[in-house]
């Protein structure tokens, strides 16, 4: 059962709090597990399935987190709530739109999840606002060792932790960060930093993670290798090296902005306040673009009065499950357009 709010209330992790928040909006570490016994997802039956849910279901809900978590039966969710859960980066796509028993269990802070039966038999995720990838290890690793004292994995002293994918072998971790760069990309700085990441062995995906695009100058950055590194040397060097120079150089290229081209920046965050307190349909991706250049403007100091918790909460709120979610019904894609439109004017100009 999912609460009746998650969809009128913004995530956290998502806030726009946290170390570095104005570049870093949130970290995130990811570990996939496979129970020993049993074969990997693709090989499963569907009784063997249900298996693996109700045993890692039960252990993990008896683990005591710090927080009262709750359980969705992903094949009793509607299309919406599960699209919601999707537009809160708390399940996959993959997950969403997958067959047979799988569930997923949440924190109703946000900042823990765990997909039974995605690509792995588990995947549990921990988030945290801004850069904070040691907390998020540090927290993700203390819930992996209660869960590995209720189930046994599937482990081999030469591999390590054995995955669906070869890809995740040995550790199992992902590592990610979500950033905003929209200076880099107008500098026309952005394919250095593509270069650089695919040169280091570095993933980088839109929004809403694999197979999305970058709209709204979002990029999600993760390591690609797990195998003979250990969770702790990817953590820090993502936390101590990786990321600070990303965010370095976002930095710089903002400052290249205001000394070069202010008028032109100026120009296009007013212009995209101009649009958006007035429109009266406004799709998705472009509402995503112009929020963007808005949240630059407010980190720059060239928007006053506007916080960057309010347009967070409209990258969110704005998306077509919660919008329709909120209305109580399905709407037609115009209909999501104007709902959308209302709702940013009704908070921008507010302000």
């Amino acid at each position: 059962m999912i609460p009746n709010d998650l969809s009128s209330r913004i995530s956290k992790w998502f806030d726009g709090s946290g170390p570095g928040a104005d570049i870093v909006i949130s970290s995130r570490v990811r570990l996939a597990r496979n129970l020993a016994g049993f074969e990997f997802l693709p090989c499963l039956t569907k009784q063997r399935k249900t298996d693996v849910l109700e045993k890692l279901k039960d252990a993990i809900l008896s683990l005591d987190i710090g927080e009262d978590v709750f359980f969705v039966n992903m094949a009793d969710a509607s299309s919406l709530e599960q699209d919601l859960l999707v537009e809160r980066h708390l399940i996959s796509r993959q997950h969403a739109r997958g067959k047979g028993p799988r569930g997923v269990i949440i924190a109703p802070s946000e900042s823990f999840t765990a997909m039974i039966n995605e690509e792995d038999h588990l995947r549990i995720q921990v988030f945290q606002a801004g850069l904070q990838l040691k907390e998020c290890w540090e927290k993700i690793n203390r819930i992996d060792d209660m869960i590995e004292q209720k189930v046994q994995y599937a482990f081999s002293g030469e591999y390590g932790y054995l995955t669906a994918c070869p890809t995740n072998l040995g550790t199992g971790i992902r590592v990610s960060v979500m950033l905003h760069l929209p200076a880099l990309k107008m500098t026309g700085q952005i394919e250095k930093f593509f270069n650089a990441a695919r040169d280091t062995n570095l993933a980088i995906r839109g929004l809403f993670g694999e197979g999305t695009d970058a709209v709204g100058d979002f990029f999600q950055l993760s390591n690609q290798i797990t195998l003979g590194v250990s969770e702790l040397d990817i953590v820090s060097e993502f936390s101590g090296s990786i990321v600070p120079r990303i965010v370095e150089y976002e930095k710089l290229a903002r400052a290249e902005l205001l000394t070069k081209q202010k008028n032109a920046v100026d120009d296009k965050i007013q212009r995209a306040l101009g649009v958006l307190k007035n429109a009266r349909l406004i799709s998705s991706k472009e509402a995503l673009f112009l929020l963007s250049q808005i949240r630059m403007g407010v980190n720059l100091g060239r928007v006053k009065n506007i916080s960057i918790t309010t347009i967070n909460e409209l990258f969110m709120l704005t998306q077509p499950a919660h919008l329709q979610l909120n209305k109580g019904r399905p709407l037609d894609p115009d209909s999501r357009d104007a709902v959308r439109a209302e709702i940013i004017r009704s908070k921008l100009c507010r302000n």
